[in-house]
């Protein structure tokens, strides 16, 4: 039987950090949002050199004050969760944690501070803290539409790398280094620029067979562009059936984007019940 006072604390701490309905959860949430942005801010402004010369012990020490905040944050947060480790490696979990290791890293490895720009990840949570439930909602029916078509998806990317190799070949045989196809490899590349239509024009066919072959290759990548939006866009469409989800997070793994009806996580089982930990008071 958890202790009562230790349950308590926990339900106060997780309503604070993970839920937006009381007044104080919405304060911490909304003051969480701003030092993100005030981090990312410090980050952005640190890679410039002339500011970076001007300010630089300035900006260090933000980074540290914004690397030691979100720190306790993590730690707050893995502390008032049941199952401190699904927290820790769901999404937001990962999000957390990869935006407090680049500080840490850089006193080991110089330059790993300009990784914390993954830190814009977090401001995700501004659907849950304005009570944008629609935005939940597409944004899980986004996300199960891209898992329900990942097999088909890996398919098509397999058939996408297996013509570019053979492109890139077909092409070396054709062109070969006169024309800046070097090598297989370059001719793989070459291939990928030329099937997204992205078309650099570093490297181009100057004989007749090889830019009749460039051409087939242009048209096929205008097909290939199109797969993927019609595989998602029909899943997509599966998914989007009544689907509505709520702001509440799982007390034992911290796990949004429930149904408005849900009773257990979706993710670790758990009852959502009414907010309280066994255990704790309901004063």
């Amino acid at each position: 039987m958890p202790d009562t006072n230790t349950a308590d604390w926990r339900h106060r701490v997780h309503e604070i950090v993970f839920e937006a309905d009381t007044p104080a959860g919405r304060a911490f949430d909304v003051i969480l949002l701003a030092a993100i942005v005030a981090s990312v801010a410090t980050v952005m402004l640190e890679s410039v050199a002339e500011i970076r010369t001007s300010y630089g012990s300035q900006l260090l020490a933000l980074e540290w004050f914004f690397t030691v905040l979100f720190t306790l944050e993590y730690i707050a947060r893995l502390a008032s969760v049941g199952r401190p480790s699904s927290y820790a490696i769901s999404f937001f979990g990962v999000i957390d944690l990869l935006s407090i290791l680049p500080t840490y890293l850089s006193v080991i490895f110089a330059g790993t501070q300009s990784l914390l720009i993954i830190r814009i990840f977090r401001l995700l949570r501004i659907f849950r803290v304005f009570k944008l439930r629609h935005y939940l909602s597409e944004a899980q029916v986004l996300e199960q539409a891209l898992r329900g078509s990942r097999l088909k998806i890996t398919v098509f990317l397999a058939a996408v790398v297996s013509i570019s190799i053979v492109a890139g070949a077909l092409m070396y045989l054709i062109e070969g280094p006169r024309a800046g196809f070097t090598s297989i490899p370059r001719g793989v590349y070459w291939a990928v620029v030329t099937m997204t239509t992205v078309g650099y024009g570093n490297i181009a066919p100057i004989t007749p067979l090889g830019q009749f072959t460039a051409s087939c290759l242009m048209i096929l990548g205008y097909a290939i562009i199109a797969v993927p939006t019609g595989i998602v866009s029909v899943e997509i469409a599966q998914q989007m059936q009544g689907h509505v989800v709520s702001t509440q997070a799982c007390l034992q793994c911290g796990s949004e984007g429930h149904a408005v009806d849900a009773q257990h996580c979706k993710h670790c089982g758990a009852h959502l019940g009414d907010g309280h930990y066994p255990g704790a008071s309901r004063a």
